[in-house]
Formats: C-alpha cells, sequence, structure tokens
C-alpha cells in the first residue's frame, strides 16, 4: 500500500537537498540591478517617497541630486540630506530629503534611499525618468519585499504579512497581520520543524547502523511528538475559518422571498443605493457584496436573489447563488415581511431556520420583521427583551382597524410575541428583531446585535490565527503526511526510512510556508499582487 506514493514522496525529499540552490536561481533576476519606484500613492499631496534599492543606490543617486558638496555615498546610515534635483536643461525640478539606509540594516537589506519630494505627478516621473538615465530600472511588483525575502530580512510567511497589514481594513485584521508580520506564526512553526527535523535526523541515522540493530529514535517518543505537532497543526487549520473572516470580512448573508426589502436594508446599511430597488419581484438575480466596519469588525453584507418558486432560468441560478452564499457565510439574516400577515412570517422564518440548519452547526441566525413604518410617538409597547422600546405605526394590510392609535401599537406587540412563541413551540429560539429598512428604525438594534457577534466570531487577535488559503493548504498536507506516521508507527515491521520519508515530506510542506522551499510559481504568485512600491 504504501510502496503506491513512495516515489511521489522521493521526488519531494530530492528538492529539499537542492532547496538552497532552487531559491537562488528562481531569485537570482529579482536580486539584480538596482531599483526604483514611487512608495506613495500617485496624485497631488503634500509629498511622494521614491524609493530606490540595490548595491548602486547611493551611487546613483548622487547622479541626479545635488547635496552641495556632499555625497551620498559617503553618508552614514539612518541620516537626512537635503538637496537640489534638477531637470535634463539645468533647470530646479524640486527640493528633496533624502533618507540614506546602508546595508544590512534596510528593508531590503540592501543599500537604500528614499527620495521626499512634492507630490506632483510631473515632479515624480521625472525623478523616475532621471533614476533610470543614471543606471536603475523600475521594480517589478512587490520587488522590495521580494529582495526582503531573498536577503534573510523576513520569511515568507512575513513577507505575506506586509501586504495584509497595506490591507488591513479593521483593528482586529490588522493586529492579526501585524502579528504575523512581527514573526508570530513563522516562530510557532519554527519550533515544530525543530522538533520533527531532530527525529527525522535520529531515524536517519538508523540506516547508517541497520546491520547493527539500534534504536536511535524513540518509537514511543516519537509517536508522542507527531501526535503533539497534528494536535498544534489541527488548532492552525481549525482557526482558518476566523482568521478568514477577520481579513476578508465576516460573511452575512441576507436571505428570504421576493420583496421582503432585502436590497433595501442593504442600502441603509451601507448608506447609499448600492442595490437595485423595485416593486418588481425578483428585481434581484445574482448577489451582490459590500464591506462595513462594525464595531471594529469587517461584515461582509450579501445581497441575495429572492426566493420563490419560478420557471425563469436567470433567476433560478440567482436563486441557487442565494443557497450557496448561505452556505458560506457565518451569519444569515432572515428577511420577512410582517405586512404579508403572521402567518406568511412564521412560514418564512421556519423555511429560511431550515435551509440554515441545512448548511450545518456554526452559523448565527437572526431573523428580521422587515416594513414596521415608524412615527414619532414612543412605544407603550413593554414587555420583555427586545420587544421593549419597539415603536411603529400599523402594518400595511394586516394591522388593526385603529391604526396609528394606542390600540395598534399594542396590537403590533401582541403580534411580534405570537410570532415569537408560535416560533419555540416549533423548536425554534431565535432573536427577532423589528425594523425599517425603509425608514432606518430598529438597524441601530440590528447593528449592535451584528458587532456583537461579530466579536463572538472573531475571538481573540492575539493568538496566532491562519488567514492565508496557501499556509492552510501546506498545513493539510502536512498533517496528511504526519498521519502516515502515525498510521506507520502502528507496523512493528516498517522500515524507518518509510517513517522518514513522511516525516521529511511534512517538513517540506511546512518549510513552503516560510519560504524554505519555494519555487517561482509561488513567489510569482504572491509578489504580483503587491503594490510596485512595496
Amino acid at each position: 500500500m504504501r510502496q503506491e506514493y513512495r516515489p511521489k514522496r522521493r521526488a519531494k525529499i530530492t528538492k529539499l537537498f537542492f532547496k538552497d540552490y532552487l531559491v537562488v536561481m528562481v531569485n537570482y533576476q529579482f536580486t539584480e540591478g538596482t531599483i526604483c519606484a514611487p512608495a506613495t500613492i500617485p496624485g497631488t499631496g503634500a509629498i511622494s517617497i521614491i524609493r530606490v534599492s540595490g548595491k548602486e543606490a547611493l551611487a546613483i543617486a548622487d547622479k541626479i541630486i545635488d547635496l552641495k558638496g556632499e555625497s551620498l555615498s559617503e553618508t552614514e546610515g539612518y541620516r537626512l540630506r537635503y538637496g537640489t534635483v534638477f531637470a535634463t536643461d539645468g533647470s530646479v525640478l524640486d527640493n528633496v530629503i533624502v533618507s540614506v539606509f546602508r546595508a544590512p540594516h534596510s528593508y531590503t537589506g540592501e543599500n537604500s534611499v528614499e527620495i521626499s519630494c512634492h507630490a506632483s505627478r510631473f515632479i515624480v516621473n521625472a525623478i523616475l525618468e532621471l533614476l533610470v538615465n543614471a543606471g536603475a530600472r523600475i521594480a517589478a511588483p512587490g520587488e522590495f519585499t521580494r529582495r526582503a525575502f531573498v536577503n534573510g530580512k523576513m520569511d515568507l510567511a512575513q513577507a505575506e504579512a506586509v501586504a495584509d497589514v497595506i490591507a488591513s481594513q479593521s483593528a482586529a485584521s490588522h493586529k492579526v497581520a501585524m502579528n504575523q508580520l512581527k514573526g508570530g506564526f513563522s516562530s510557532e512553526l519554527k519550533v515544530l520543524r525543530d522538533k520533527l527535523l531532530k527525529m527525522t535526523s535520529l531515524l536517519e541515522l538508523e540506516l547508517d547502523f541497520s546491520e547493527e540493530d539500534v534504536e536511535f529514535a524513540s518509537r514511543s517518543e516519537l509517536g508522542a511528538l507527531v501526535n503533539e505537532a497534528l494536535s498544534h497543526i489541527g488548532r492552525l487549520t481549525d482557526s482558518f475559518s476566523r482568521g478568514n473572516a477577520i481579513k476578508n470580512g465576516v460573511p452575512v448573508a441576507i436571505v428570504g422571498a421576493t420583496n421582503t426589502g432585502k436590497s433595501t436594508l442593504m442600502n441603509a446599511l451601507l448608506g447609499e443605493d448600492r442595490a437595485i430597488v423595485s416593486d418588481i419581484a425578483g428585481t434581484t438575480r445574482d448577489t451582490i457584496e459590500e464591506m462595513l466596519n462594525l464595531g471594529g469588525v469587517m461584515f461582509r453584507f450579501i445581497d441575495t436573489a429572492g426566493i420563490r418558486e419560478t420557471d425563469e432560468i436567470v433567476e433560478k441560478i440567482g436563486i441557487e447563488r442565494t443557497f450557496k452564499k448561505m452556505d458560506e457565510a457565518s451569519i444569515v439574516l432572515g428577511m420577512t415581511d410582517l405586512s404579508r400577515g403572521e402567518n406568511s412570517v412564521l412560514a418564512d422564518a421556519e423555511y429560511i431556520f431550515d435551509k440554515v440548519n441545512a448548511c450545518g452547526a456554526g452559523r448565527e441566525f437572526l431573523l428580521l420583521a422587515n416594513k414596521c413604518d415608524v412615527d414619532e410617538r414612543e412605544s407603550v409597547m413593554g414587555g420583555e427583551g427586545h420587544v421593549s422600546g419597539y415603536a411603529g405605526t400599523d402594518f400595511a394590510g394586516a394591522g388593526s382597524a385603529e391604526s396609528g392609535s394606542e390600540a395598534g401599537y399594542a396590537d403590533k406587540a401582541r403580534k411580534l410575541a405570537r410570532i415569537e412563541a408560535a416560533l419555540r413551540e416549533k423548536g425554534i429560539s431565535i432573536k427577532v428583531i423589528p425594523i425599517s429598512a425603509k425608514t432606518g428604525y430598529g438597524l441601530t438594534v440590528l447593528t449592535e446585535a451584528l458587532a456583537e457577534i461579530g466579536r463572538r466570531i472573531t475571538g481573540d487577535t492575539d493568538e496566532t490565527l491562519v488567514t492565508n488559503i496557501r499556509h492552510y493548504e501546506a498545513l493539510v498536507r502536512a498533517a496528511t503526511a504526519l498521519g502516515r506516521v502515525c498510521d506507520g508507527l502502528q507496523v512493528a515491521t516498517l522500515p524507518p526510512d518509510l517513517i522518514a520519508q513522511d516525516l521529511r515530506e511534512a517538513l517540506y510542506h511546512l518549510g513552503e510556508i516560510v519560504g524554505e522551499i519555494s519555487t517561482e510559481e509561488v513567489l510569482g504568485n504572491i509578489f504580483q499582487n503587491f503594490c510596485i512600491g512595496k
């Protein structure tokens, strides 16, 4: 059974022995020459910063910047110099401040300068042209950070965290990214890899003394170590859903029947007309996604197609996507229309609740009782829980004859209480929030409830969380290899070289995360999404 995948493992192990050569060859083209690029967003402003890095960075900058008798090449690191940049015709282009960083004490590990000039597109482009004419070249996307990785200033996981820090849109996502940038994730992997590597070395030592029938690596100790590693990796992989929610926003699917106010709610939450709203059933046929920060947590709201029976092909596709987004969501907002009557609300709530349950555990569900039109009078409802404080006018077509009266308000309270009681009798204990997506009534209660759930989902951001799909997949592959080690340890006659091979494969996949093992394809995919100046 194990012989079937043995050649594949040997091929991967061979890469281990040549990893240093591989990394050098892959990154050769990204370490040659001196590069330059703007490090700030183009546009009109106070200043722009142009970054230059490479062996000749100081010499090239000297060619285009007049320091009045001084030289950047003779300037110590961590010093600022005031100078003038002249255009090709000899006229003054700009007065600049130059920051000097000497290798290896720079972001890239190379000699570097940062030129602070006025934020004019003309000035920035002119300085870049002068630098290129002086011997530099325009940097590729992410090349500065790639050089930092190649020169050992950071590992690959930390390099990826740089992009996450730049892209962070909430306090939680920033905290997670900074933890990874400081090496929290990498440190955990290093401890794990060191333990596995030590045991692997002992197993391979046994091969040199195979005729002596000696055991350098205790099988019981190895088993305990592998179980510990599997537990550690399991905790990291389990954190991916939380980490992904923090990084990309907690997914919130707004679902319900047609014309219940889903798109209106989406627009109200965002404060803009993002989704098309009309009285025509089936207006929304595809999903619309937007981000919103609530209480320091990013949420990704998803407006979906209304659920109903239809023969229209395009609308059917939209409804299928609704169910897919419901499956992917961490929070489901079930929209019901109170103006359609209590029985309709109950039917909608049961249907959506059953669909949420069919998606599996781990989802929060809030039932929204929409179309509670607000007036300026205070509620006389009283009661308990979320019902207290409710204010609203009568529901169109479903209220009492005393619309707008005190009796009308009390009638609405009783309707909500009956709906909640009926749901409890069916075993559905859910929070029902009366809202008016049109007027904004109840949205504060809704956003506060969402923020509370979001904080509960994201949890403690001080611990190491996996936020990157590449890291997650590598961890899964490492766990698979370690699982084979556990199986192999149960076979007394299994040769140690086969166990060592599986350990090596686990090490290989863990090494992929931090860049101990890297390929052009992997590095290209990572750094191509960086901005040019980073």
